[in-house]
């Protein structure tokens, strides 16, 4: 990867982190309409995934027949997704200047592979440094609604779904989730001024008034929306 290419970015970078069944992907959907009301067009991708090169590595990853990978095998096909999206869609994004808005990042690595799986902060974060040149979202927003709640729905959603079999971690038992979560909120902890964490038994509304509030605060520092 051009070091030349993430030198300096000119964008924002915005992640959505959390467990499957946590609510990401209407929070997402409800927030990009906020931003089209704010005159902003951002662009918007997943992980794993968002390249024709990571949509393979995501089928793979989440199907729940790829059985017996080990650890460190998912670990680095997160990382070669990750290294391909940055490289082919993320960096040039930031470099022309978009707000980019990411459904999973790096820290959903620490805290699956890192946490759940038992493999470590530290792996993770030496391999986000030497393949994605070490870069940062400008923002977390990290939804921790309740834990049995959320592997609820994530559970029954895979269970009727019928496209693509996206369900290879939600046949984990209960105490791997309870590691991605205590995970997440180390991770909150650790980062209180990039992390925002919503917790709690929040109605969607509520939630998606916080994000708001927390997102449009950001963009207005640093100038993306007028103040």
């Amino acid at each position: 990867m051009s070091s030349q290419l993430l030198a300096r970015k000119t964008g924002f970078l915005l992640t959505f982190e959390g467990l499957d069944g946590s609510g990401k992907t209407t929070q997402i959907l409800r927030l990009i309409t906020w931003l089209h009301g704010q005159g902003l067009d951002p662009l918007q991708t997943r992980q794993p995934g968002g390249t024709e090169t990571g949509d393979r590595i995501r089928a793979l990853l989440l199907d729940s027949k790829s059985a017996g990978l080990s650890p460190h095998t998912e670990l680095a096909m997160m990382f070669a997704d990750r290294a391909q999206a940055i490289q082919e869609v993320i960096a040039p994004a930031l470099q022309s200047g978009k707000l980019v808005l990411c459904d999973r990042f790096t820290d959903s690595t620490e805290a699956y592979q890192g946490s759940g799986r038992q493999l470590g902060s530290e792996i993770v974060l030496q391999l986000h440094n030497l393949l994605c040149n070490n870069l940062q979202p400008d923002l977390t927003i990290l939804l921790l609604p309740d834990l049995q709640a959320s592997l609820a729905r994530a559970r029954h959603r895979n269970n009727r779904q019928t496209g693509p079999d996206e369900g290879r971690f939600e046949q984990e038992q209960d105490a791997f989730f309870h590691r991605v979560y205590d995970g997440y909120r180390a991770i909150a902890a650790r980062e209180p001024l990039r992390v925002v964490a919503i917790e709690g038994d929040l109605t969607v509304e509520q939630v998606h008034a916080k994000v708001i509030t927390e997102v449009g605060i950001r963009l207005r520092q640093t100038g993306i929306i007028p103040t």
